[in-house]
């Protein structure tokens, strides 16, 4: 991440003396992600494959923690740490480098860190995984430090879904917030989301797939305390028994006051269920490198848009434009955009020949928002010390 991003808080105009310290509160595992990227085909059993290149960065709850923050949100996460090398570096990655506040995590004596190792090719990704569950907090367990053991939430979104490095526990007080982040299961409740949710946070619904095939909105008891339901179309469709993802959209929209299905290469589309407004934003075409964490940084940018009480369609808009940048970088976490990406494509996208007038207009909230001069685009990316991209 450059270190000269514009210093744009979106929520300036909003905030107010007593309002929460903290603007997004997020709960989940931290895989350390190495990303392959460049393979011309998936691996063959037997044959060994190049790629052209790799890196490597926190990824797991991570990818939407630092997509957040990058954003100009306050974001506090609560994750467990391996006391190993790879939990270092992740730990200082996220508190140093992002500034995403640690008070809630910890660091585990004598545990792992989960692994996932992603590879991307014909624009999808493959990933391999390995973690253990983290053991449950000790009673006498302090706060933000490098000992003692949390609970962490299912690893669920774009980036995949994993258990293994996930345990159900989680303190039961979070701290007051504007907004929470719920990595849905079926069949489990965390206590947490109801009490950020009577403290007065909006707390946005992820889900993952649901391995149990019972695919019943029933199952998900934390979604009544959801403001946002953010599920693809494929498991929208399967939730509402429905064969269209906006028909989905609808029928979740009777559960949720905002239900937002996303459509992969055709955009997004959403329904105010308050006040029946529904909105469509078509994808941007871009030349995608890599995939991951797409899905946690769509969620990321509609978060601040909702935060920032702009109208829906502009939501979607921005939430599909920074999940379009971070796919042409490699990483969940390490190509989440900031300011500076996005002022950078909106200078170039509006010098380009050719240009369908009525798509810029759907961009032009932008110019209150960006600074009036923008860094040249493309823009030099930073790359992680343990790995580089050729």
């Amino acid at each position: 991440m450059s270190t000269d991003t514009p210093g744009i808080d979106p929520l300036e105009a909003l905030r107010a003396p007593r309002d929460p310290a903290c603007d997004v509160f997020l709960t989940g595992p931290v895989f350390l992600d190495i990303i392959f990227t460049g393979l011309d085909s998936a691996p063959v059993r037997g044959t060994e494959s190049w790629a052209r290149g790799m890196g490597s960065s926190p990824g797991g709850v991570a990818n939407m923690a630092t997509a957040l923050a990058r954003l100009g949100l306050h974001t506090s996460l609560a994750a467990a740490f391996g006391d190993d090398h790879y939990g270092e570096y992740c730990w200082d990655a996220l508190e140093q480098g992002e500034g995403i506040d640690l008070s809630m995590s910890h660091t585990v004596p004598g545990w792992h860190s989960p692994v996932t190792v992603s590879m991307a090719y014909e624009g999808e990704r493959t990933m391999v995984s390995h973690g253990h569950e983290a053991p449950a907090p000790a009673p006498a367990a302090g706060t933000g430090s490098r000992a003692g053991a949390t609970g962490t939430g299912s690893r669920a979104g774009a980036t995949g879904t994993s258990t293994a490095a996930a345990a159900p526990v989680f303190p039961q007080c979070p701290p007051r917030a504007r907004a929470a982040i719920a990595s849905l299961a079926p069949g489990r409740s965390e206590p947490w989301v109801a009490t950020a949710a009577r403290d007065g946070a909006l707390v946005f619904g992820d889900v993952g797939w649901d391995e149990t095939g019972r695919w019943d909105l029933d199952a998900l008891p934390d979604l009544a305390h959801c403001e946002a339901f953010l599920p693809n179309a494929e498991e929208a469709m399967r939730y509402t028994r429905t064969d269209c993802p906006r028909a989905a959209a609808h029928a979740l929209a009777e559960r949720v006051p905002l239900a937002v299905v996303t459509l992969g290469a055709e955009g997004a589309y959403a329904v105010d269920g308050r006040t029946g407004t529904a909105a469509a934003v078509p994808a941007i075409e871009v030349e995608a490198l890599d995939p991951t964490g797409a899905g946690d940084v769509f969620v990321a940018g509609f978060v601040t848009g909702t935060l920032a009480d702009w109208p829906l369609a502009d939501r979607l808009a921005f939430a599909g434009l920074t999940a379009a940048l971070s796919v042409q970088e490699f990483g969940g976490s390490l190509s989440a955009p900031g300011w500076a990406e996005i002022a950078a494509w909106w200078q170039l996208i509006r010098t380009c020949d050719r240009q369908d007038p009525a798509a810029l207009e759907r961009y032009a909230f932008l110019d209150d928002l960006l600074p009036a001069t923008a860094r040249a685009w493309p823009l030099r990316r930073a790359v992680p010390t343990i790995g580089f991209r050729q």
